[in-house]
């Protein structure tokens, strides 16, 4: 069963699990009608059956690529924890991304960090930092590409692109700076939550939480490291920027044409997308972000739909695929979804069941 949820969690949890299921429904709903809505069924049906599928399958090794790369950015981030290798990793992120593609809830990242703690006994709460420091060089590096883009070919793109770009931008630096901020100076950020803790928490709990927040510092100390932090911002830039040449890749299969930038643009807006609520596999969003991207820049509307639904089930089927494979030779089973799933909440709940608890009592 893929959730399982301990008994003193309470109902509230298995609620709040199904209300974000609903809203991420009704989001990817709302984006697919925004997308592609008035649009001829029988036009874009015609587009997608003219694709040359080779042009599909050129972009495996290229996504592979992008992939060996962020491997190598997750691995400067964990060396501070533990020294796990890229090529580990590289089969642990494509695990990650099957998750996320067919299960709710985020669920490739909890994969990561259970993965990494069954094989190679690295902590859950430091894992689960290096990837959350991971999602906002992500959306550093869609901002940098946006920024970039504009500088050429900024005059065509409509207010509602530049509102995510005002709204995004000061959040993802923000983050970076409260990061930055604790990984500089931890011994500061302990005087400051520690005796907190100690006042807000009895005996018993305390020990946990603190426990909890020195992992969660541990995970922050790559970013102490300049060289660390390079290598991430390199490692950031290059497999986003190789991973734009795999939506370059699929442009080719169709009738228009745009520049190398607009791609940028596309995968930066899209990518964006991807912080909003929606079902597994970011579907809607993504689409809708692709779709109104290109269509600013004068592709038809049915052009772009298609071009959305391509490049959105290329990188799917074949994360999904080589994803799986992995799964299955690293010897794990469906059944590690909800296992993971666990081991996680009992890593980020327990110091807030601890609280409730002696509330209660």
């Amino acid at each position: 069963m893929l959730l399982r949820f301990r008994p003193n969690q309470g109902k509230h949890i298995l609620v709040k699990r199904w209300i974000s299921l609903l809203i991420g429904l009704i989001f990817s709903l709302f984006f697919l009608w925004l997308g592609f809505r008035n649009l001829a069924f029988d036009d874009l049906w015609d587009i997608l059956r003219g694709i040359n599928p080779l042009w599909l399958l050129l972009t495996v090794p290229v996504y592979g690529v992008a992939t060996y790369l962020i491997s190598w950015r997750w691995y400067s981030l964990l060396r501070p924890v533990k020294d796990v290798p890229p090529r580990r990793l590289f089969k642990i992120v494509y695990i990650g991304y099957m998750a996320n593609n067919l299960l709710p809830f985020r669920l490739g990242e909890v994969m990561r960090a259970y993965v990494l703690k069954r094989r190679d006994a690295v902590p859950i709460p430091p894992t689960l930092t290096t990837i959350l420091i991971e999602r906002i060089f992500d959306g550093l590096t869609m901002l940098t590409f946006i920024f970039t883009a504009l500088v050429f070919v900024g005059d065509k793109i409509g207010d509602t692109l530049r509102t995510v770009v005002t709204v995004a931008t000061p959040m993802f630096f923000a983050a970076l700076l409260v990061f930055l901020a604790l990984a500089a100076a931890p011994n500061v950020a302990r005087k400051i939550y520690t005796p907190i803790i100690n006042t807000l928490l009895p005996v018993g709990p305390r020990q946990k939480v603190l426990s909890l927040m020195e992992h969660f510092l541990s995970g922050l100390e790559a970013l102490r490291s300049g060289r660390a932090l390079i290598e991430v911002v390199v490692f950031s830039l290059g497999s986003w920027t190789v991973e734009a040449a795999t939506y370059w890749i699929v442009m080719q299969a169709f009738d228009f044409e745009v520049s190398f930038f607009v791609m940028l643009l596309v995968v930066g807006f899209s990518t964006l997308t991807t912080v909003l609520p929606s079902t597994s596999g970011y579907v809607g969003t993504f689409h809708a972000a692709a779709i109104l991207t290109l269509t600013a820049f004068d592709v038809a509307r049915v052009d772009a739909a298609s071009f959305a639904l391509v490049i959105h089930a290329t990188l799917w089927i074949q994360a999904t695929l080589i994803g799986f494979i992995y799964l299955i030779r690293e010897g794990l089973h469906w059944s590690d979804f909800g296992k993971a799933q666990t081991e996680v909440e009992q890593a980020e709940h327990s110091a807030i069941e601890f609280r409730n608890e002696e509330t209660l009592a």
